[in-house]
């Protein structure tokens, strides 16, 4: 028999990764994404300023989806700039989040085709409520590490606030496209316009006086 030892067993520490590939992936994802809804922009057949005029309603619906991309990519530029290391959970949540992304260009084209009818719409505003929701996973999952390392902000609980008033926003848009299509894209706007200047700073502060 050999002597009793006693085996003192420490977490192993979690692993992180440079946060600097994820940014890059993400970037070519969501250039890709909005390359591929302007290859769905078609050249009208009326001529001169009638077929500019025929096309109004398809530019306003493709402004819309490059503004929601391109808003996105700024969020999540300050939102990855607050970590310098990610965590799994942090990889997995962006990842959920480029997925759900990359299903717009299909839903912007249904609403293109089918000429901005209930349904299209309905559906538009419910592929942004998933989108939403994943990127809202992955900004917790970046709260999380910024709690661990108590570089959690009030600016950052405020945007997470944000975050779910445009949640419901979207949510509303979509049994109102039942009723009023253009209403629904309208509040569908609203939130993009919302989210232009991000509420969270790229980086902690360290000077705490106040004027």
């Amino acid at each position: 028999m050999y002597p009793h030892s006693q085996k003192t067993s420490k977490p192993m520490p979690e692993k992180l990764f440079p946060t600097t590939r994820l940014e890059a992936f993400s970037d070519g994802v969501l250039a890709v994404i909005i390359t591929i809804m302007v290859l769905d922009l078609r050249v009208p057949h009326e001529n001169g300023l009638p077929g500019l005029l025929t096309i109004a309603p398809i530019l306003c619906i493709y402004l819309l989806s490059f503004a929601f991309i391109g808003i996105y990519w700024i969020n999540h530029h300050h939102l990855i700039s607050r970590i310098e290391r990610a965590d799994p959970r942090v990889l997995y949540a962006n990842l959920a989040f480029l997925f759900c992304a990359s299903l717009l260009p299909f839903f912007t084209s249904w609403v293109i085709e089918k000429k901005a009818d209930s349904f299209s719409v309905a559906l538009y505003a419910a592929s942004m409520i998933v989108t939403g929701i994943s990127f809202l996973f992955l900004r917790l999952a970046v709260g999380r590490l910024l709690r661990l390392s108590g570089e959690l902000e009030q600016e950052d609980i405020a945007t997470q606030r944000k975050h779910y008033a445009s949640l419901i926003l979207y949510v509303i848009a979509v049994p109102l496209a039942h009723f009023h299509p253009v209403l629904a894209l309208a509040a569908i706007t609203l939130v993009t316009v919302i989210w232009i200047v991000p509420t969270a700073r790229p980086k902690p502060c360290d000077d705490h006086n106040s004027l």
